[in-house]
């Protein structure tokens, strides 16, 4: 499995901000999103290939209880579902962070599903690509049916609202598992667009989705 980095930090996004836990991050991704703030594992995939074992050997050298696979998209990788078999012997919370475009059968304590918004389309060669798979309605009824679930909705303005309300209501989405999170690498844009994301959260009964790990550490990799 192409692993970028693996990395003990805070969960810094959805309902479990502020855990202590060990982030494996899968190399690859099957979309393009304008605002990746980890180019490195979708638009120029870096990192080696790990053996299952080195990956828990690695997790191991932590002893955190809670495990985040992301990525790039950790669902489009046929070692996940076998590596997460593997951390389930271990005891370990696993979150799947993903965005629901793909689905398999695999252990997990929190499915983190942030579909993606037209806001993430690119300009250029990938634009009809990405368009055309960000959003795959069944993978996402899917992913919900089977496992317990947030969707995180990232925000960059005020009608991405709409989108993702519209989503969630098509999806029957619980409001309380609807997250919205500011779109944004700086502390600035991220406290000037949780100001009105706040007042949007109480109208709808959705939860404010901080970016945590950017307030701790900014936009440095690995943290």
């Amino acid at each position: 499995m192409r692993i970028a980095e693996l990395f003990y930090s805070i969960q810094g996004e959805g309902s479990l901000a502020g855990v202590p836990s060990v982030f494996i991050r899968a190399s690859g991704c099957n979309l393009r999103c304008s605002w990746c703030d980890t180019p490195y594992a979708s638009w120029n995939p870096e990192g080696e290939d790990w053996t299952l074992d080195r990956i828990l050997d690695e997790v191991k050298r932590y002893g955190a209880r809670h495990v985040v696979l992301t990525g790039g998209e950790p669902m489009i990788f046929p070692e996940t579902a076998p590596l997460t078999e593997c951390l389930r012997e271990l005891g370990a919370h696993i979150t799947i962070e993903t965005a629901g475009t793909v689905s398999q059968p695999l252990e997990c304590d929190l499915m983190s599903i942030s579909p993606k918004l037209a806001n993430s389309t690119p300009d250029g060669e990938w634009a009809e690509r990405h368009d055309r798979l960000r959003l795959q309605p069944d993978v996402l009824r899917d992913l919900m049916s089977r496992y317990a679930y947030q969707l995180k909705f990232v925000i960059r303005e005020a009608g991405d609202v709409d989108e993702a309300r519209e989503l969630a209501a098509t999806l029957h989405a619980e409001p309380e598992r609807v997250i919205l999170m500011p779109e944004g690498t700086d502390r600035a844009v991220l406290q000037e667009r949780s100001v009105w994301l706040a007042d949007i959260c109480k109208q709808n009964g959705y939860r404010l989705g901080p970016r945590l790990h950017v307030d701790l550490y900014g936009a440095e990799r690995g943290k």
